[in-house]
């Protein structure tokens, strides 16, 4: 009797402690703005992030700005201009360095690094069955923790092995629209391995892909992931 009680009790905690979380984990996703393609404004309270600003309809102030890699719809100069401050910090990989001014650190594959208290890791991001993003220009996604949940931007990339040793990620940030990225099915695939507490979709909707890849998806997803899609601000 007194063992399953316990158990019970256990039972309980453990569903309360995850129901907290996941409203924590919630509570992040209002604060994570989609402003098309792979560009979001991720507000913390300490500090703002932008991912690979492109098209921005307005001005803003990051914090910092993290950019995958060089291609024009990721690394856009007027736009980071648009959002960069005397104090902000551009974390991109080496040749965008050349076409950025201020203050910019460089990054590969594997690195860590603190900016402005925040953790960020460069993990691997490239095609495994085009050219368009090969492996070999050590081209990045980025791991970073914004007030307590793990948030992985995945870049322009294929499912590759790497993303089954991303571990403890909340939030996954997901291209799913194919031709230079993944498919929405290869998307399912990585969300599987990841077990992010949330997937976003992105890079759709601008260039290529529509939203009906967010929603194939989302869809191939339920009861296994959780899914927002998020309206383009």
């Amino acid at each position: 009797m007194r063992r399953r009680l316990l158990w019970y009790c256990l039972l309980l905690l453990t569903l309360f402690t995850k129901n907290i979380y996941a409203k924590e984990v919630m509570s992040m996703i209002e604060n994570i703005h989609w402003l098309g393609h792979d560009t979001f404004k991720i507000v913390g309270k300490d500090v703002t992030i932008f991912t690979d600003p492109f098209k921005l309809k307005a001005a803003d102030r990051a914090d910092i700005i993290l950019i995958t890699h060089e291609h024009f719809d990721h690394c856009s100069p007027e736009d980071v201009q648009k959002i960069q401050t005397e104090d902000t910090v551009i974390v991109a990989t080496p040749d965008c360095a050349s076409k950025l001014k201020g203050n910019i650190k460089t990054v590969k594959p594997g690195d860590k690094i603190e900016v402005k208290g925040v953790i960020i890791e460069a993990v691997p991001s490239y095609n495994t069955n085009k050219e368009f993003h090969t492996k070999d220009k050590n081209w990045v996604g980025y791991i970073f923790t914004v007030d307590g949940n793990r948030i992985y931007i995945a870049g322009d990339t294929d499912y590759i092995p790497e993303m089954k040793e991303f571990k403890n990620i909340d939030i996954a940030l997901l291209p799913v629209s194919g031709t230079y990225v993944m498919t929405a099915d290869e998307a399912v695939q990585a969300a599987l391995d990841i077990k992010p507490k949330i997937a976003i979709p992105m890079h759709y909707g601008s260039i290529v892909g529509t939203e009906s890849d967010a929603e194939k998806f989302a869809n191939a997803l339920k009861g296994k992931i959780d899914v927002v899609i998020l309206k383009e601000e």
